[in-house]
């Protein structure tokens, strides 16, 4: 028996002192290329969906920190 992945992901956001914290059922290494994708691509934007299927769009140029 396989049980869904379920990664917790925090987002630092530059001169914020507050954080994006949630679950998501993407895997780690899914997020990861999502992030380095929007990066590379200079990109405006990341979206990442949570484990619930709420989207969250992040200004790249905002982006402190990403922990998986």
């Amino acid at each position: 028996m396989s049980y869904p992945v379920i990664v917790d992901i925090r987002i630092g956001i530059a001169n914020s002192p507050r954080e994006i914290n949630f679950e998501s059922s993407q895997t780690s290494a899914e997020v990861e290329k999502i992030v380095s994708a929007a990066l590379d691509s200079n990109a405006k934007f990341v979206k990442l969906t949570d484990s619930k299927g709420k989207l969250y769009i992040v200004p790249t140029a905002a982006l402190a920190y990403l922990e998986v």
